[in-house]
């Protein structure tokens, strides 16, 4: 006996056979039905509370909730599961209010008056995808919740365009946030969101205001045109900046308040990297990886012929884009991976060059037909760019009966073929394991170009990396701080879970930590040389 597939219900006012109201279909369907909805305008409001339901707009059709004569949210979820696909949701107060439940808004436009557009507390995932949000007092507020919030475009707000706050921490990627009456983000009370890729412009404050003992790391993000500081940091923060852009701001750029601890890992530049050329050198320019650094020159090589060969009127074969990173943890998967889908776009081989990493969970579903979905959406919102999909080989463990992730490998085969010229899929995860993720599939392995493997960080390599981390942060290492870490590499370095390049920041954070406790006992302000250097002792605290 087979599972029943989930029903979808259709709302088409005066069409046989389907509602004329949202409401009369969300009161008809069972839990894990998708509703349907035809063109038009309709003007309702809900709560729902423990139910499990996908809300999306009919092929071609134009969809638009309209709540704004209740002074209300006109979408309130509260537990449960809701996914809106593709709708447009007005509101006086808020749009779209989740608490404790799983939410899911793809390709939604949200407008409110006197609230958040969305607000989301309590929830362990939520999801936002290419929104357009606007003409709200806040944008977007998370709090105590995880999530996604990628491909987003934030304008137009009152106030502050993303607030997260209560230890919130999701991962907000290749978002715009422009025209914003106080601040683009606003971290508060221990949120430890991961920003990449984003642009924020145009705020009346600063673009980005850390405060609270928020933790943020903030990665390849543009701040400009802005009337405070690009970054702030209240007493207290701390987290990561790295290879951020800050143009035309208040200065400083980065403000930091007594007390305030971020790591700036690469000084923040107003120029990016420029061609192919430019691009080529930040992969040689990266510590250690020579096999890598070779594999991946072999491409770009072969792509470059190919196309003078097509000039030239020459016969080319298909070339596959995709790729199969296997190593250890820490290893610089995910940074040339970055890398790599830089230089397809700079070939013209991709047309956007945007980065998606996504693990299991982003990928597998909750019940039949959902996985699919979910996996198809991923994959259609990176064509023209790169699907980076770390720790691959947890698709094909099978978890119990309800497992699903072998309908994410037999969704993204099919796709990979289908759209191969138009996006490049690598896939990561320990050598062994990967093994097994390829013959979950007879046709997945033949997909792939090729593999290549990311070998360990030699202790040296690991030196060179905290010297690194000690230069962009404007520190220094005392001579006899090198025998220490390599004494202390070499010893890890058998040891179960090493972390490679990510022990190496551990070892770089503690000896911060150590120094700022050692300056603190001196009873008096410290030099200017001794707040920049990292002795032996502090290196023998944090590695002890």
């Amino acid at each position: 006996m087979t599972a029943a597939a989930a029903r979808t219900l259709l709302v088409a006012p005066g069409q046989q056979g389907a509602y004329a109201t949202i409401g009369e279909a969300v009161q008809a369907a069972p839990d894990g039905a998708t509703i349907s909805v035809a063109n038009g305008s309709y003007e309702e409001t809900f709560e729902l509370v423990g139910r499990r339901l996908t809300l999306r707009a009919a092929a071609g059709a134009k969809v638009r909730l309209d709540g704004t004569g209740a002074d209300w949210a006109t979408l309130r979820v509260r537990a449960g599961f809701l996914a809106l696909q593709g709708i447009e949701v007005a509101a006086w107060g808020t749009a779209v209010h989740a608490e404790d439940a799983e939410l899911i808004l793809e390709r939604c436009t949200l407008t409110a008056n006197g609230g958040p557009a969305v607000s989301v507390r309590g929830c362990r995932r939520f999801t936002l995808g290419r929104c357009t949000i606007s003409g709200a007092e806040q944008g977007v507020v998370a709090e105590s919740s995880s999530g996604r919030i990628e491909n987003c475009e934030i304008r137009d707000i009152t106030g502050d365009g993303l607030v997260l706050g209560l230890g919130a921490d999701p991962t907000v990627a290749g978002c715009t946030i422009a025209g914003c009456g106080y601040r683009g983000m606003y971290l508060y009370q221990y949120a430890r969101p991961v920003v990449e890729g984003c642009d924020v412009s145009r705020t009346s404050g600063p673009g980005i205001a850390v405060a609270h003992r928020s933790v943020p790391t903030i990665r390849r993000t543009t701040v400009h045109d802005v009337t405070g500081a690009g970054i702030s940091f209240g007493a207290d923060c701390g987290g990561l900046v790295e290879a951020c852009r800050l143009e035309n701001t208040a200065e400083p750029s980065i403000d930091l308040a007594d007390g305030a601890t971020p790591t700036i890992a690469e000084p923040a530049t107003t120029e990016a990297v420029a061609g192919l050329d430019g691009l080529l050198a930040e992969l040689d320019g990266m510590v250690g990886l020579h096999g890598v650094k070779a594999e991946v020159r072999a491409v770009v090589d072969e792509i470059q012929v190919d196309e003078w060969r097509r000039n030239a009127g020459l016969a080319v074969g298909a070339v596959s884009h995709h790729l199969i990173f296997t190593g250890a943890p820490g290893t610089g998967k995910t940074t040339v991976a970055r890398t790599y889908g830089s230089l397809l776009r700079e070939l013209g081989v991709l047309t956007g060059g945007q980065f998606r990493e996504v693990s299991r969970r982003d990928l597998v579903g909750q019940y039949i037909g959902h996985t699919a979905e979910k996996t198809s959406v991923v994959f259609e919102e990176c064509l023209g760019g790169v699907l980076f999909i770390d720790e691959a080989y947890t698709l094909s463990r099978q978890t119990g009966g309800g497992d699903f992730g072998q309908e994410a490998i037999d969704t993204l085969v099919k796709l990979m073929e289908d759209h191969r010229d138009e996006v490049a899929v690598i896939v990561a995860g320990y050598t062994g394991e990967m093994a097994g993720f390829l013959a979950a599939n007879p046709g997945l392995a033949s997909r792939f170009a090729k593999t290549i493997e990311f070998e360990d960080y030699t202790p040296e390599d690991l030196l060179q990396i905290v010297r690194r981390m000690a230069e962009y942060g404007d520190y220094t290492l005392t001579p006899d701080t090198e025998p220490v870490l390599l004494s202390h590499f070499a010893r890890i370095a058998a040891l179960p879970g090493f972390g490679n390049a990510r022990d190496a920041r551990r070892s770089f954070e503690g000896a911060r930590k150590a120094q700022s406790q050692r300056l603190r006992g001196l009873g008096r302000i410290p030099e200017t040389s001794e707040l920049r250097t990292l002795t032996a002792a502090d290196l023998l605290a944090a590695t002890s």
